[in-house]
């Protein structure tokens, strides 16, 4: 399946949807041009340098670079070759006022190309495409749940056994990398920000999981250098009494799943705060089985983080998200889809959709506590795990 093409039926039904709901946003829409990868694999099943003409009656796939690839990997309709777009222009002679983008991802420099050639005012159509890619089809769950199978094997089989005095945490998140590509995982994990990078993920021992990072997450870390807050670092080498946090995704077939796991490497009654370490962890249990339960068809996702809120112990709470604003984010084709488990979503969810929920808690002088899983929301029921469990080992006796 890795090399296996994203069915036709597939993406014709995705075009569909988009024409739908660009219908029902602006009954006189006449054209859209993505350009940003995610989108055109969505669509087209294959990321290429190029753009995507979408028009109430056509679709058309121009491609720079490289064509003969896309052809192979592709089962779109129209795959035409981009010389420059002057093509597009020279397929679609009329090119309207305005035209629908990715205004999040598509930058300046590719708009003014764009308008050298086509004149038109851009116009921003985010929310439908975040929208259409929030509800899975049933093609993508499958990818979702055999990342998840995976997910869950290496990081609550594999890992523990990974973990010995003097391993770095850049080795070991490479090691754990290492046992998920060789398993079938595609080995990195997407953002859905135009200076997100792919990332491989976090390894983080005791008061270097407090570190702020790059992106908008409670984990935090040193990374290997200033210019990369991220896998960790090569020279911070594991100890007994460390906390040990693990925030790494798992990729397969594009799509993610994301999960985190802490251990404490050595026995919990020899730390003098061991009582407080293991109640931080409970509560973290208790707070992500809460929010799963309440992620049900028709829930509202700011309504269920005010109700997380009110749950967490007040000994926790400065400490709690170490400082983020949200409790957990749709996931998908990138890690950090919408909507987002924070206030101001106040759409329902429905089913089909799939949310990583992620607790933690910054212990001062110790570390950052907490669990995540992603799940799928169903029609009928709470929401169900892809990634395994999260009250799974924490004491790690090396």
């Amino acid at each position: 399946m890795p090399h296996t093409p994203v069915p036709a039926n597939e993406l014709s039904i995705r075009l569909e949807r988009l024409r739908h709901a660009m219908t029902q946003r602006d009954p006189d829409w006449s054209m859209m041009i993505l350009d940003n990868k995610i989108d055109l694999y969505y669509f087209t099943g294959t990321m290429q340098e190029g753009a995507l003409v979408v028009t109430p009656q056509d679709a058309v796939l121009f491609v720079r670079r490289s064509f003969d690839c896309a052809r192979q990997e592709s089962l779109f309709a129209d795959i035409r070759p981009l010389g420059s777009f002057r093509g597009i222009a020279e397929a679609f002679p009329h090119i309207p006022e305005s035209v629908y983008v990715a205004a999040r991802t598509m930058t300046l420099q590719k708009l003014t190309l764009l308008q050298k050639y086509l004149p038109f005012t851009p116009r921003p159509a985010d929310d439908i495409l975040a929208g259409l890619r929030a509800v899975k089809s049933p093609y993508e769950l499958d990818c979702m749940r055999r990342a998840g199978s995976l997910h869950q094997q290496v990081i609550e089989e594999i890992a523990p056994a990974l973990l010995r005095t003097g391993v770095s945490e850049a080795r070991l998140c490479s090691e754990i990398c290492t046992a998920m590509l060789d398993r079938g995982a595609m080995g990195i994990s997407r953002f859905n920000q135009p200076a997100a990078e792919d990332v491989l993920g976090v390894a983080s021992f005791s008061e270097n999981s407090l570190r702020a990072a790059a992106l908008d997450s409670p984990s935090g870390t040193v990374g290997t250098c200033i210019a990369m807050k991220s896998i960790g670092s090569s020279e911070r080498t594991l100890r007994q009494g460390d906390t040990v946090l693990l925030d790494i995704p798992c990729g397969m077939y594009g799509y993610h799943t994301d999960k985190s796991i802490t251990f404490y490497f050595g026995a919990l009654r020899d730390h003098p705060q061991g009582d407080l370490i293991r109640e931080a962890r409970a509560q973290c249990v208790f707070l992500e089985n809460e929010a799963a339960a309440m992620l049900r068809s028709g829930a509202v996702p700011s309504e269920v983080y005010e109700k997380i809120l009110t749950c967490v112990d007040p000994r926790f709470r400065d400490g709690f998200m170490n400082a983020c604003k949200f409790l957990g984010h749709s996931i998908g084709l990138t890690m950090d889809e919408s909507p987002v488990i924070a206030r101001g979503f106040n759409n329902p969810i429905s089913a089909g959709m799939t949310f990583a929920i992620e607790p933690k808690i910054a212990l001062e002088g110790i570390g950052l506590i907490g669990c995540e899983n992603t799940y799928e929301i169903i029609a009928d029921g709470p929401a169900r795990s892809l990634t395994g469990a999260c009250d799974t080992i924490f004491e790690i006796i090396g």
